[in-house]
């Protein structure tokens, strides 16, 4: 496969890095070259979450400014705030229910309007995608399957030499047996909102 930088952003209590994880050890479960990384500071109280995936035989893991090929944000602002790591004619992936900080909930500071942030994004970007993690999640009633319904949307898009079915096996591989099954489903209905969404792309 071409090497691939994909970089992950989100807050902490989203699972992220769990994300991440998966996201590596299926790659690595096809015989794929991977590298990745992490840096996070307040992760438990929700702080910024940047990790990194990079297939394909690099040997750094870690994702310079104007690098990455994919950015998959878990929170909309982190989504724009991430901008300046992707590389030009970069793809986004991201979710678009907002986590406002604790500044926010409490008046100090404003959210902006998603419409606000899709605008800042086209600016740098006109390959863009924002999934429903959040209402797709509530679908399978455990709310925090958000990340794993936007990667079964990554898994279905054709960036990888993978699909959602090796995610699927992932899922049921590495997870708790409790968690199996909600996870599979969260993963089938991203992948159904990206399989949708590229479907109307090309009629």
């Amino acid at each position: 496969m071409e090497p691939l930088r994909i970089f992950f952003s989100g807050v902490g209590g989203q699972g992220t890095l769990t994300a991440t994880r998966l996201l590596a050890e299926t790659a690595l479960d096809k015989g794929l070259e991977v590298t990745a990384g992490e840096i996070h500071g307040m992760a438990q109280r929700g702080g910024v979450v940047h990790s990194f995936v990079l297939l394909g035989g690099y040997m750094s893991p870690k994702i310079s400014l104007g690098e990455a090929d994919i950015l998959l944000g878990f929170e909309p602002v982190e989504t724009l705030r991430a901008l300046p790591y992707l590389r030009p004619g970069g793809m986004i992936i991201s979710s678009d229910f907002p986590i406002p900080t604790l500044s926010v909930s409490m008046g100090k500071e404003s959210y902006p309007a998603l419409e606000e942030i899709k605008q800042g994004i086209k600016e740098c970007t006109d390959k863009s995608l924002f999934v429903p993690c959040m209402e797709l999640a509530r679908r399978t009633e455990v709310v925090q399957t958000a990340n794993t319904v936007l990667l079964g949307a990554f898994f279905s898009g054709g960036f990888l030499p993978l699909d959602v079915n090796d995610f699927l096996h992932s899922i049921e591989k590495r997870l708790p047996p409790g968690l199996v099954e909600v996870n599979m489903h969260a993963a089938r209905l991203g992948a159904e909102f990206m399989t949708a969404g590229l479907t109307r792309t090309q009629t």
